[in-house]
């Protein structure tokens, strides 16, 4: 194995563990900042169209965050059986 595909790995295994579940979680919620940024200019400027993109981003961030909630339940749920 050589070293750059060691290192892809450990970034592969990190981000199916808790840790790195929680950093996409809350990265994915730094998109929020944005997405209520570009709703305020959207409201200021009555600009529909970019009032309906922003609200599709925020469905996309809510997914994406559901997603990884989930995943970190079914990693506890792992744990939980791991010790019976």
């Amino acid at each position: 194995m050589t070293a750059k595909s060691g290192t892809l790995s450990k970034a592969k295994d990190f981000k199916k563990s808790k840790p790195g579940t929680y950093l996409s979680i809350g990265s994915t919620l730094f998109g929020a900042v944005s997405v209520a940024k570009q709703v305020r200019k959207a409201r200021e400027e009555a600009d529909i169209l970019k009032l309906v993109d922003a609200a599709v981003s925020a469905a996309a961030i809510a997914t994406g965050v559901a997603l990884l909630v989930r995943e970190l339940r079914r990693m506890n749920s792992d744990d939980v059986l791991a010790d019976d």
